[in-house]
């Protein structure tokens, strides 16, 4: 549910952003208000640098802990960040963001380290012919909590507007106290899911192949694997198949030995470099986002502020429904059949084309501050194909190319550089596009947004490059044992 949690956090901020913005920040000029672009950029660069620092941090526990006693804490972690984040006060409209910076970071840092340990319990968990499916079906539960992110804001911003009417006033400069409730109900409503699977987290035994590789115990391995065949009869059958090949390597390097770079730096490097090509270009999109809405929604100076928050919501959850939650499905189904490396390369490649797509038809497409039709669905293919391609994969790829000793560890190196890329292409594309969408002048697109997807054309088809000549050729139906050296 971290994965949940970490897709609802991240898209339910955006009418939350808007929800503070109309609160706190009322102009002199009588027009809604809005949060500081630099305050903005710190509520999504707190929540980044946490996860980085979570799954470096908790990546290295999982090898050193275990899986099981790691996986609770970040649970714990999540679901008290989560809540607290409905918390943040201060004295000042500013000191109200940097309290939920300051929550959103430790929210950050239990999802961090939630990446890593969700990966490989489900890769340690699941046989080997199923693998690709079940490890990118617990990623797709990002999907399910962007959904759930749109429908509990709409359901919160309706029913404080049909108990407390923001007035005939459609600007309503002076939102209702109601309002400073809702944003905080929005945000402390995400850790519910969370809660509901605590008990089984902690219920859950340690993964059979972690008792077996890392702690040398196969006894112990066969009577875990026995505990859980009712979520998968295969993976008995896995275990004592490979039994001879399930214990700890007479060979015992450390991570930072000259050997494992030898034997695995390459693979590691793949998967970071992969990531964080992808994140740059995924994280970037999201610079498109208020242009998109300003252009589909009515103008937030004739509506009320509930009416904005469930208009920018209703169009999550239609874009979710239409491109996210698919690309996804579409990567389950074909993970097993197609291969990792192979829908990676579809996906770049396929986003490459429709951002160049995007960068010829720019000006024909974007005039006068409105978005063509056409050009909302090329960003809605953008996201289908990433999640079906690059987004899925380059969390499967690290779960499956290295010891079991090491595997947390390289998941979350991996993980970490692709936040790295989330944070740039967030914030620092975020701020270098200001001279294309001007801050105050109502975001009027200019060459500034079409040269950075010139940029981000380029990165899609440095990854198709990057992805055929480094990524491993094939882990379908290969053991994890076979990584173990």
């Amino acid at each position: 549910m971290g994965l949940f949690t970490d897709a609802y956090s991240l898209f339910s901020i955006v009418p939350v952003t808007y929800l503070i913005g109309r609160i706190y920040y009322n102009p002199d000029d009588g027009k809604p208000g809005t949060v500081p672009i630099a305050l903005r950029a710190a509520v999504v660069a707190s929540a980044l640098a946490g996860t980085v620092i979570g799954q470096l941090l908790f990546g290295f526990l999982g090898d050193r802990l275990g899986r099981k006693k790691v996986y609770g804490t970040t649970l714990l972690i999540i679901v008290l960040s989560s809540f607290n984040c409905g918390f943040s006060i201060g004295r000042t409209a500013n000191y109200v963001i940097v309290s939920l910076c300051f929550f959103r970071f430790f929210l950050g840092v239990g999802i961090g380290g939630d990446y890593p340990l969700s990966a490989i319990i489900m890769s340690e968990f699941a046989n080997t012919e199923r693998r690709g499916a079940l490890v990118a079906g617990v990623f797709s539960m990002q999907g399910f909590g962007i959904l759930f992110s749109a429908l509990v804001t709409m359901i919160i911003c309706h029913v404080f507007e049909v108990v407390q009417p923001s007035g005939k006033d459609p600007i309503f400069p002076h939102p209702p106290p109601s309002a400073d409730l809702a944003w905080r109900l929005i945000l402390m409503i995400g850790t519910i899911p969370a809660v509901l699977t605590f008990y089984s987290r902690m219920a859950m035994p340690e993964t059979p192949r972690y008792t077996a590789l890392v702690q040398g115990d196969m006894e112990r391995a066969i009577v875990e694997a026995r505990r859980v065949l009712e979520i998968d009869n295969d993976l008995l059958s896995d275990v004592e198949d490979h039994g001879a090949n399930m214990m700890p390597p007479p060979d015992q390097y450390s991570f930072f030995s000259k050997k494992f770079f030898k034997r695995h730096g390459s693979d590691l490097a793949a998967c970071a470099t992969s990531w964080f090509l992808l994140d740059v270009v995924f994280y970037s999109t999201t610079l498109f986002q208020s242009w998109i809405y300003k252009s589909a929604l009515k103008p937030p100076e004739h509506v009320n502020v509930f009416t904005e928050a469930f208009n920018l919501a209703k169009f999550q959850a239609v874009f979710s429904i239409a491109a996210i939650i698919p690309g996804y499905f579409g990567a389950i189904m074909t993970i097993d059949r197609v291969g990792r490396r192979e829908i990676q390369m579809i996906g770049f490649l396929i986003m490459a084309i429709v951002l160049f797509c995007m960068v010829l038809s720019y000006n024909a497409m974007v005039e006068n501050n409105r978005i063509h039709f056409p050009y909302l669905i090329m960003y809605a293919l953008i996201f289908f194909f990433a999640n079906f391609g690059p987004n899925t994969t380059t969390f499967v790829l690290p779960a499956e190319l290295f010891p079991a000793r090491f595997r947390t560890t390289c998941h979350g190196i991996a993980g970490a550089a692709g936040k790295v890329g989330a944070i740039i292409g967030s914030i620092g594309l975020l701020w270098s596009s200001e001279t294309g969408l001007d801050d105050q002048n109502d975001k009027v697109p200019g060459n500034g947004m079409k040269y950075i997807l010139i940029g981000l054309t380029a990165i899609c088809f440095v990854g198709v490059v990057h992805t055929f000549s480094f990524t491993p050729r094939s882990t379908v139906a290969v053991p994890l044992e076979e990584h173990e050296d």
